[in-house]
């Protein structure tokens, strides 16, 4: 007995880094399963769950799978570090981290690229929220993410209200039949602080010609406003993604810590 405990005198894991990894994780597992409890119920009552091949058939971005795509990778970092920690397992160990190290490279490298390619990310950019708008009645989930960031941006459309002519129920053509023609979203609408309940018609034909837009919307695009909002926000943006960077570094390293004190353990066997 003497003997072993001479063996195993110079080298232990170390409880506070296995015991603070574990909690460290158990945190991001419990809000991964969340994310993802979120997103599947989403999809479940939308009817996705029982019609799968619909996933594909919207024309824009589902909001929704920002929840099953952050929620899953969550769940399977925080269960590879809960318990490769707790169950002292190495090869669940170097999978957080190596997993970890690839997301904080993609991280790191998109930063980069969208610094240097800002032309063209802008141009993804009107894509994308013009490819929204065309889908905007398709999809309650994408209509909300819409009316949430022209509301808080105070923008319509991605350059300006005419970009909604690319919807069916918003262009101003003579063949379109809906109420809604030559309008816009309640959402573009300049909110007046005297009304308690949200006009969701008063963006009825305020395309019109000879109307004055600027007294009733918004007349500047979201893509110009949001470039504005991260000028003007820069540093609070910078800090969480330096925070961000900084958990992620700090997770990798208590794993390797970790891994390093259980190859020291074994070491002694």
């Amino acid at each position: 007995m003497s003997r072993k405990h001479r063996q195993f005198k110079g080298a232990e894991v170390s409880c506070c880094v296995k015991y603070f990894l574990f909690g460290f994780n158990i945190v991001f597992w419990l809000l991964g399963a969340a994310f993802l409890g979120i997103g599947l119920w989403a999809w479940a009552e939308k009817g996705v769950l029982s019609n799968l091949s619909s996933i594909t058939d919207l024309g824009g971005f589902d909001p929704v799978w920002l929840f099953i795509v952050v929620g899953g990778v969550m769940f399977i970092l925080g269960f590879a570090g809960c318990i490769g920690a707790l169950r002292e397992n190495t090869l669940l160990l170097k999978f957080f981290s190596v997993f970890l190290g690839l997301i904080f490279f993609l991280e790191l490298t998109a930063g980069i690229l969208a610094f240097v390619f800002k032309d063209w990310i802008k141009d993804q950019l009107n894509f994308f929220i013009n490819n929204n708008v065309k889908a905007y009645r398709d999809d309650i989930d994408l209509q909300n993410l819409i009316d949430f960031a022209q509301e808080y941006w105070s923008c319509c459309g991605a350059h300006g209200p005419d970009d909604w002519n690319l919807n069916i129920y918003f262009n101003c053509t003579d063949r379109n039949p809906s109420r809604e023609r030559c309008g816009v979203p309640f959402s573009c609408c300049i909110k007046d602080p005297a009304e308690d309940v949200i006009n969701t018609q008063c963006g009825y034909d305020v395309r019109q010609h000879g109307l004055d837009r600027q007294k009733f919307i918004y007349t500047k695009g979201c893509v110009g406003q949001f470039e504005k909002w991260l000028q003007d926000n820069l540093i609070i943006v910078a800090g969480v993604f330096v925070g961000i960077a900084l958990l992620q570094i700090f997770g990798i390293c208590l794993a390797q810590n970790l891994v390093s004190d259980i190859r020291a353990v074994k070491a002694n066997w």
